[in-house]
């Protein structure tokens, strides 16, 4: 048997295991790719949407641990850099315990419009109780793999149609808006009366 047949034979046998730690790694992108394979018949859509789900919650759960194990910590001795001050945790700390069931929902519904894993580490900081964390991570990621893996099921060959370069210029441009933005929210939340 040529190596080419055995790979083929590995990624056939463990194509459920794959997508589960391709969603706990990358999450959207694989939850899209899901969806392509569902529409090509490489996977079946229960086998696939569960190893999907699986792998988003195990990484909801990690960001949460970072979070209760070390955000604040590192908050204390890094959060300078962003301007998260002290005075911004606390404000942040009210309003997040205020809401955080909205807070948590809009995140994964909306994947934090950039901004999820830090909801998902501020969550495990200020020690949402976890059954509650679960549940409501569960439920939100159980419409949002649903979506993406539908949209990757309709509309995964839209991705062939854009250019390689541009690929890789929108990378960029999101990574620079996002620290930015950060930067720009962190200024407007430590000027704000809470």
């Amino acid at each position: 048997m040529s190596s080419l047949q055995s790979i083929v034979l590995f990624l056939e046998a463990s194509k459920y295991v794959l997508l589960f730690v391709g969603s706990y790694i990358e999450g959207t992108a694989v939850m899209l790719t899901g969806g392509i394979l569902w529409r090509l018949g490489q996977v079946e859509f229960w086998p696939a949407y569960t190893a999907l789900l699986a792998g988003d919650l195990l990484a909801d759960l990690m960001w949460y641990g970072i979070g209760f194990f070390g955000a604040r910590r590192f908050m204390e001795r890094w959060g300078h850099i962003v301007n998260v001050t002290p005075q911004v945790v606390l404000r942040v700390e009210k309003r997040f315990h205020t809401h955080h069931t909205w807070i948590l929902i809009v995140s994964k519904l909306t994947m934090g419009f950039g901004l999820a894993v830090g909801t998902l580490m501020t969550a495990g900081m200020l020690r949402i109780p976890l059954w509650r964390y679960i549940v409501i991570n569960g439920l939100g990621g159980i419409v949002w793999v649903l979506v993406i893996m539908v949209v990757g099921y309709y509309f995964g060959n839209v991705l062939a149609f854009v250019p390689r370069e541009l690929q890789y210029a929108l990378a960029v441009v999101i990574v620079v808006a996002a620290f930015f933005g950060l930067r720009a929210l962190n200024a407007r939340l430590a000027r704000a009366d809470w």
